[in-house]
Parts: C-alpha cells; sequence; structure tokens
C-alpha cells in the first residue's frame, strides 16, 4: 500500500518543515535550502495526497494504463501534428506556415519552463511527502517539480494544433488534460505543477502560432517550387467547414 506522510497546510509550524526538510536532505541528497525556497505541498498537498490515494485503491489495470500513457503519450501529439500538416497541405499558405511552427513552439515553451523549474526549485511531491511506491519512479535530487514539463508540451502542442485545425486540436486538448492529469496520479507532480504547466504552455504557444501565420506569403511562394509536394498545393479545393483547417479560403 502507498505511505502518504500528512500533508503540510499553508500554516504548518516550522518546526514540522525543517523536519521534512532533515529527511529530505538525508533520503534524497537534497538541499535544505530548495525546501526553504518553495515547498509546494503548501499549495495543492492535499489534493495531491487525496489522487496518490485513489491511484492506491484503483485496479491494477487502471494505474499500468494511466502510467503507460503517462510515458508515452507524448507521442500522441507529434502524430497529430502529423495529420494537422497532411490536412494544411490543401489548406491556406498562413495555416501551413502554423503547422510548420508548430513543433519549434513547443520546444520554445519546454525551454521556457525549465527556466521556471531552475528559478522556483520545488522538490517532487514524492520525495516531499515521503510517498512510497508510486506508478512513476520519484525523480532524483535536481529534477525540479513546478511547473510539469509534460503538461506543458501538451498543452503548447493542443494550443498550436487548435489555431491549426479545430478538430484535431479538440483532439489534443483532450489528450493534454489527460496527460497533466495522469503525471499527479503516478506520483511525481502537484496539482499547482499542472495547473501552472498549463498555463505556461498556452501563453507561449498562442502568440508565437498565430505570429508564424505572417509567413504565410513565404510558404504561398514556397509552394511554386520544389517544396511544392511537402508543402502542398494550397487552398484551391479547401472549403472552410466543420474540420477544416482554421483560415482555409473558400473556392
Amino acid at each position: 500500500m502507498t505511505a502518504v506522510v500528512p500533508v503540510h497546510r499553508a500554516a504548518v509550524h516550522e518546526a514540522a518543515a525543517h523536519e521534512v526538510a532533515a529527511h529530505a536532505t538525508a533520503a534524497y541528497g537534497l538541499p535544505v535550502r530548495g525546501l526553504a525556497v518553495y515547498d509546494g505541498s503548501g499549495v495543492s498537498g492535499g489534493l495531491y495526497s487525496r489522487v496518490v490515494g485513489w491511484a492506491d485503491a484503483a485496479p491494477h489495470w487502471l494505474d499500468r494504463l494511466v502510467a503507460l500513457w503517462s510515458l508515452l503519450g507524448l507521442g500522441l501529439f507529434a502524430l497529430l501534428m502529423l495529420a494537422a500538416w497532411w490536412r494544411a497541405r490543401d489548406g491556406g499558405p498562413a495555416v501551413m506556415a502554423r503547422v510548420l511552427a508548430s513543433a519549434p513552439v513547443v520546444l520554445i515553451a519546454y525551454v521556457v519552463n525549465s527556466g521556471f523549474k531552475g528559478v522556483v526549485e520545488e522538490v517532487r511531491p514524492c520525495a516531499q511527502l515521503r510517498v512510497r511506491d508510486t506508478l512513476e519512479s520519484c525523480p532524483g535530487p535536481g529534477d525540479w517539480s513546478f511547473p510539469s514539463n509534460h503538461t506543458v508540451i501538451a498543452f503548447a502542442a493542443a494550443a498550436a494544433l487548435f489555431l491549426v485545425d479545430r478538430r484535431i486540436g479538440a483532439v489534443a486538448a483532450a489528450a493534454a488534460v489527460l496527460m497533466g492529469a495522469s503525471r499527479v496520479w503516478v506520483g511525481v507532480h502537484y496539482p499547482h505543477d499542472v495547473l501552472v504547466g498549463a498555463v505556461v504552455g498556452v501563453l507561449v504557444a498562442v502568440p508565437l502560432v498565430l505570429a508564424a501565420g505572417r509567413a504565410g506569403p513565404l510558404v504561398a511562394h514556397a509552394r511554386t517550387g520544389p517544396l511544392r509536394p511537402l508543402l502542398g498545393a494550397g487552398a484551391a479545393a479547401a472549403v472552410v467547414g466543420a474540420g477544416r483547417p482554421v483560415g482555409a479560403r473558400r473556392d
């Protein structure tokens, strides 16, 4: 069974906080300074403990499914980007420009989020709260928790895809929510890590993808050359409607 130490509340006594810091230092090699900078258990530790308890009581097959999704699910977003690229071949040049920018934008979101992690240095909840037997191994020292990288990547990809193709974007958004939830279920993130990660992913992706649409004239020119097989014929056959690329022009 999973063992969870009672969560520290916002009004936790200083002595209790020092006791947890000392344990983490001894067991995980974590500096007390890092715990003093940011102990996320006072933000959403109670909800984290509840979710981990649900995971502990859940059927084995469900836990395995969630753990597998948490580990490999980001690959789905790459496949959705390929699907969006294929559909955008019949879309306007601005749509194709946004598709081509999607992967670099997700990478930028990841880099921005990594910067946040280094500034906040929030200890993983499985280390802070001494949770044993989480579905995913508790990351080691220096692998900070806030915000969740998986969630940032998933929501950045979903936001980018929604600005390209609303139907594919809706599928990606649902997958992003499941990805974020899975990171708490497997025990490696607090709920607030996931929530802030979603916000970071969207805030980084939306303006960059919209700005990428301004490169439409470059795509239109490239479609007249040797890149035409890659970029498609354009919007000549595209019709605005459900599931069509956002911004596709009418005949």
